[in-house]
């Protein structure tokens, strides 16, 4: 148990004055309410099936109707799509997307992940979501092993010509060819090229070295478009409009002043999960990347991807039930928060906790600002109302995928409220 130096001083100084002066008035309303159907089921599942530790879910009823959704719209725009590994880090659920989606495209972002892939993915064609040190590429060879060919099914996302000069160099050693596909900065500005003049000279540097380097096309992230920025900075449609001139005007540069370097079956691959559906409307990209919008964590609770719905949850059994809310040297003075506020009437000991989430099921729970966080056995507090006993589970919804799926262990696939299978996650 951590506490909250600062809040936990606030509270001894002056929230019982606070409270009383305030009166029952301002009493927060009773939040709790127990499990709904789905939340039930999963609770006696994981009760009679499940290890009793914090396990991530993943729910492939759920999971199966966003792909279905994403399918659609990459449909409609006539693409391809590339499954984002880094939002979806375990092998078999990255395998069960791709089948059912019927793709081999992947994104990687690291380069343990990477050479993973490159067994676990043989056919896969696989494109780099960042720019990875030299290094790290040249270790990538090093360890490489199997039928992938690197050559043909591999493309290194280079943003300057500085570093292109670098891979040209591993590539020289190492007497292999590269697959090159380059990063364009449109209007995330999070590097990437956005001078013409700049990837003139990466495209020269492509065109001299032809037994080295291979121009594979162009990256071109855009969350920013989908993730909402205040209205005064531009609607989605005008930011959106925004990204395409500014990757037309970096494939017209290519096309017309390096002719030789351009061929059909480039690949021009762009979106991001919150953005993919506005690419429907246009034809220069030729590929979509989505990953998170499979699972559609918090931070992805987006208008456009409203179709979509949440397919993952932390689950974690309730360890200790303590009764209302009983803070450290405050004793028998804390029954001031439990009176004042019905929604710390009962305390709730979970098995772990403080990750990137959000308490989803039963309705009603909260963290206790005042305890503090905890990494070990987080305190919940709710009403009477939500109905916990111990070895019950409490559910929550992470923030995020990238880094939250890889903390639990093996994956949980649940259908129809069974688990049904498990999926390790990359280490």
């Amino acid at each position: 148990m951590a506490v909250n130096r600062r809040n936990f001083l606030l509270g001894t100084a002056g929230v019982g004055a606070l409270l009383v002066g305030l009166g029952a008035w301002l009493r927060p309303g009773d939040r709790g309410a127990p499990y709904n159907d789905y939340f039930r089921t999963l609770n006696r599942e994981l009760k009679d099936h499940g290890p009793m530790r914090p396990v991530m879910l993943i729910d492939l009823d759920r999971l199966d109707h966003n792909i279905d959704v994403v399918m659609q719209s990459v449909k409609r725009g006539g693409k391809h799509l590339r499954l984002v590994e880094k939002s979806l880090p375990a092998p078999g659920l990255l395998s069960y997307i791709a089948q059912r989606a019927g793709t081999q495209r992947l994104m990687s972002f690291h380069q343990p992940f990477l050479n993973h892939d490159a067994v676990q993915f043989s056919e896969a064609d696989i494109l780099l979501g960042k720019p990875l040190p030299v290094r790290s590429a040249e270790l990538f060879y090093q360890s490489h092993k199997g039928p992938f060919d690197p050559s043909k099914q591999l493309q290194w996302l280079l943003d300057t010509p500085q570093r292109l000069q670098q891979y040209l160099a591993l590539a020289q050693g190492l007497g292999t060819r590269m697959r090159v596909n380059i990063e364009l900065d449109v209007g995330l500005h999070r590097g990437g090229v956005s001078d013409l003049g700049v990837l003139g000279q990466m495209l020269t540097l492509i065109s001299q070295h032809p037994q080295h380097l291979e121009f594979a096309g162009f990256m071109g992230y855009d969350p920013f478009v989908g993730m909402g920025v205040p209205g005064i900075l531009g609607s989605p449609e005008e930011l959106f409009a925004k990204v395409m001139l500014i990757y037309n005007r970096c494939v017209d540069f290519t096309r017309q002043q390096y002719p030789a370097l351009w061929r059909e079956g480039l690949t021009l691959n762009t979106a991001g999960s919150p953005s993919y559906r506005m690419h429907e409307h246009e034809q220069l990209s030729s590929e979509v990347s989505v990953g998170t919008a499979m699972l559609k964590p918090t931070h992805y609770d987006l208008p456009l991807l409203v179709e979509h719905v949440p397919a993952a949850y932390i689950a974690t059994p309730v360890l200790k039930s303590t009764g209302a809310v009983n803070i450290p040297a405050l004793d028998d003075k804390s029954r001031l928060f439990s009176w004042w506020d019905t929604n710390q009437r009962e305390t709730f000991f979970i098995y772990g906790g403080n990750w990137m989430a959000e308490f989803e099921s039963p309705p009603g729970l909260q963290s206790n600002g005042v305890y503090g966080r905890s990494s070990n056995q987080e305190m919940a507090n709710g009403s009477a109302a939500v109905g916990l006993a111990v070895e019950d589970q409490v559910f929550l919804r992470p923030t995020q995928t990238e880094s939250v799926l890889l903390q639990f262990g093996d994956l949980l696939a649940v259908r129809g409220g069974k688990i049904v299978d498990t999926w390790p996650v990359y280490s």
